[in-house]
């Protein structure tokens, strides 16, 4: 049985309280009505997608502009693909585990480890006659499974169609494996299927680790006699086009690429709903918050085609074109529009053939000056056994592994010899919580709250404001205390954010005596004891209790699909957020209104939160000004764990924030045990700070079982 939602936020004031009946069961309560939510979170995502498609380019009007950022631009792009800083590009460790033989061609069947343990497997397709360096491609699978008796042969086998035909016509063609469906099953689907939301949190996406896969194939090619290094074109669809897009983004080795069905608009995404059909590996942690025309501008002013087919359900025609028209903008600034092409067939999501002529002809074009008409179709010539890298994988693989490792968290935490080396670590912290962690947030200051409800039973005043987190935001801001006091009377206001139970425990309480204030919500059974507590509660104290249930929870539930929470999740991803991060902004966003409210602008705040709420409510209290006390129950111990902020572990991680709350607020922490926080408490103590600064409290075992 759950303790009474309001009585167990009075304990943790240091309240004396009395033994306390069980809450009653919950089997009257409705399923969450979420059409409210649902409208307001897809309105949301309109318009901030709208704001980044709008600055997309915006301020570039000419090629000398272009070329001013073009260089922090690709820095940024490294960074949001965890490249930055760049890996040690260690010895590859090439071999080469067989060949199979074509009248026209050889293929070796070869492998290199991109990093120590990173194995990439591929095939290398030569031309028989290899006297003078050639033209060279770089082939990047997409999504095509070849798995026989649990055995898998890699994504390279699917497509080696395409190596075969290249090497028929004079090139070096290296196909490689990707992560997933690779001969070692590496994982892309981290957030898409598994929860890994620390992903996030770490800055990680399998689209940074196929990245340098690529650029270590491009290491490996210029170590062969038979590839000419100035001119190496790159092609791939679905995955492969999208890994074509950043190798091609990030290495000017490459020098003409064709991406085949792998980049559309940030809208097709996030508002129209093609990130449903995508895996991780097709984006890269949007923490500067680019639409994809960006990545696609980094290419210029080299050959790109840019090559779809018109029924696309994933890459839509619209988004397609869409970012067509703004690339070709830079190559028309950069006098060199010929380089650019928009290549649309008529079909599926699917290799056709023609989608392969084109590619064909615009690497004969800008590689081999060839622009003659492709006579020779791509022709499968091979059984996937022949093409097999490994006969058994090997034991030191990190495939299955690498985002544990690839993006690397932040140093462990060194206590600070002194208040000055703490002040610079801190204020360094902050700073880059802001730019890469919360660099989501919007800037506009908070408006005047609209006044919903006041009302008074049992001696409790009770009163509603509604406010606007941010444009399409709309949240509720609740208020109780003592009837008769004014809020200039009150000796301090608790701003507790409320997760689902919270908001389900919250009504239960107080629809006892406001029912008809809150008849709009789903309500729960009643808990009268909750709500005799809380009248004691304000009965004996001058206190004020204010609750907010942050977007998403409660009244703005949206839909409780599991599913369509995890692609809603991901949706603030590509717009440079997270859901938990916006959620934080949401606590921010209360406070400075319940300051607003008529005689609340002097009265101090306490700010709580239990679960994954203590963690929003310990980032809110390092950007909110004067919060006197911060009370976290239960609060994660790590990042890993919740709640998710991007690149939050590259930064820090809780007792880091821990301790910078602590500074500026008085911190109380309830847990199962007083054990833990070593890092805050050693910080606490190297500084002299008050024992008053940071308390660790256990909570007993019945009242830990009741949260």
């Amino acid at each position: 049985m759950n303790r009474p939602f309001v009585s167990a936020f009075a304990a943790c004031l240091l309240l004396a309280v009395t033994a306390l009946a069980d809450e009653p069961t919950n089997e009257t309560a409705e399923p969450l009505d979420t059409t409210r939510g649902d409208a307001m979170i897809a309105e949301y995502f309109r318009a901030e997608t709208q704001r980044l498609t709008d600055e997309c380019l915006a301020d570039i009007d000419s090629w000398d502009d272009w070329l001013a950022w073009r260089g922090e631009y690709r820095r940024q792009l490294f960074e949001m693909l965890g490249l930055d800083p760049l890996p040690d590009k260690t010895p590859l460790e090439p071999q080469t585990t067989g060949t199979v033989q074509h009248p026209e061609f050889t293929v070796e069947k070869l492998h290199f480890q991109a990093r120590p343990g990173l194995y990439v497997t591929g095939n290398l397709y030569l031309p028989k006659d290899t006297s003078q360096p050639a033209p060279t491609i770089l082939y990047v699978c997409g999504h095509g499974r070849v798995k026989k008796d649990g055995v898998s042969f890699g994504n390279k086998v699917h497509y080696h169609h395409h190596g075969s035909w290249f090497a028929r016509n004079g090139y070096v063609c290296l196909s490689i494996d990707t992560l997933q469906l690779g001969e070692i099953e590496g994982i892309h689907h981290g957030t898409y299927r598994h929860n890994r939301w620390w992903w996030n949190a770490r800055g990680y996406s399998p689209a940074g680790v196929e990245a340098w896969n690529c650029i270590r194939a491009l290491d490996y090619l210029e170590t062969r006699a038979e590839v000419d290094a100035e001119r190496i074109g790159v092609t791939g669809r679905s995955g492969g086009g999208a890994y074509s897009w950043w190798v091609a983004a990030l290495d000017d080795r490459i020098k003409a690429a064709v991406p085949v069905a792998g980049i559309t608009s940030l809208k097709n995404h996030v508002v129209d709903g093609c990130v449903e059909g995508h895996c991780d590996c097709m984006y890269h942690v949007n923490t500067y918050r680019w639409d994809f025309p960006m990545v696609a501008a980094l290419v210029a002013p080299r050959p790109l085609l840019i090559s779809n087919s018109d029924k696309d359900t994933i890459f839509p025609l619209d988004g397609v074109v869409d970012v067509y028209n703004k690339v070709r903008r830079l190559y028309e600034l950069a006098g060199a529009v010929e380089n650019i092409g928009l290549n649309i067939t008529e079909g599926p999501h699917s290799d056709t053939q023609q989608l392969r002529t084109s590619a064909f002809h615009w690497m004969n074009r800008f590689l081999k000056q060839d622009d003659a008409l492709i006579e020779t179709t791509a022709v499968k010539f091979f059984e996937p056994e022949q093409l097999k890298v490994f006969n058994t994988l090997p034991g030191d693989e990190r495939n299955t592994t690498i985002d544990e490792t690839f993006t690397q968290p932040a140093q462990p935490p060194v206590v600070p010899a002194s208040a000055s080396d703490w002040e610079s670590r801190r204020d360094e912290w902050r700073a880059a919580l802001r730019e890469k962690c919360f660099r989501g947030w919007p800037t506009e200051t908070a408006s005047v709250p609209n006044k919903v409800f006041s009302a008074e039973s049992n001696g409790i005043h009770f009163s509603a404001y509604d406010f606007e987190s941010q444009q399409h935001i709309a949240l509720r801001l609740y208020l109780a205390h003592r009837a008769g006091l004014q809020p200039s009377d009150l000796e301090l206001v608790v701003l507790n954010a409320l997760d689902e139970q919270d908001w389900t425990e919250f009504l239960a309480a107080m629809q006892v005596g406001f029912a008809d204030q809150l008849a709009g919500e789903q309500l729960p059974a009643a808990d009268a004891a909750a709500f005799d507590e809380t009248k004691q509660m304000f009965a004996n104290f001058k206190w004020g209790m204010a609750y907010v249930a942050p977007r998403g929870v409660g009244p703005t539930a949206w839909n409780q699909d599991e599913r369509k929470q995890i692609q809603i999740r991901r949706r603030f991803m590509l717009l440079g957020q997270s859901l938990d991060g916006m959620r934080v902004w949401d606590v921010r966003r209360a406070a400075q209104t319940l300051r607003l409210l008529p005689g609340m602008q002097d009265v101090p705040l306490w700010m709580q939160g239990e679960r994954q709420m203590a963690g929003l409510v310990l980032y809110a209290s390092l950007f909110e000004p004067e919060v006197k006390r911060v009370d976290l129950w239960h609060l994660p111990e790590s990042h890993q764990t919740g709640p998710t902020f991007l690149n939050v572990l590259r930064v820090l991680d809780t007792p880091q924030a821990v301790a910078m709350a602590a500074e500026r607020s008085n911190v109380r922490i309830y847990q199962e045990s007083a054990g833990g926080w070593t890092y805050p408490r050693e910080v606490a103590d190297a500084l002299r700070w008050s024992e008053k600064r940071l308390q660790v409290r256990a909570i007993p075992t019945a009242e830990a079982a009741g949260r």
